[in-house]
């Protein structure tokens, strides 16, 4: 099983990949905007434990994601040792284009198995990781 997730999650991130090419964002700055957006005003430090990334490497990806002018962070309004990340106007409309293109390489990628089992699946895969955190 290790192997075939492996290789699903391999193929799906190629996919990704190539088709977000070509408006200049990577999928892993993706996943991050799409975090950052769902999770407005969380610190640097629960945003990358959401995504499941340390912290420095947290701390680089929105170092990317401000140098593109996506991201702008601000100081922690009860902590000043912490910053908030907030996306901007220029980080909202490349993840809104980015979110077309996502939605499309998952119907390409699932599209072997037709529209209920890759809700199944989706769901499968949901509920087997909540079972194990």
């Amino acid at each position: 099983m290790g192997y075939l997730l492996k290789h699903a999650a391999l193929r799906y991130g190629a996919l990704t990949s190539t088709e977000l090419a070509p408006i200049g964002i990577a999928p892993q700055e993706w996943a991050g905007l799409n975090c950052l957006n769902e999770q407005d005003g969380r610190s640097q430090k629960e945003v990358a434990e959401l995504l499941g990334i340390d912290r420095t490497t947290m701390v680089a990806l929105i170092d990317q994601l401000q140098v593109k002018g996506w991201v702008e962070r601000r100081p922690h309004p009860g902590d000043r040792r912490k910053n908030t990340v907030s996306l901007t106007k220029k980080g909202r409309d490349i993840l809104r284009r980015g979110m077309r293109i996502i939605d499309e390489c998952e119907r390409m990628f699932l599209a072997a198995l037709g529209e209920s089992a890759a809700e199944r699946l989706k769901h499968d895969l949901h509920t087997v990781i909540v079972a194990n955190q």
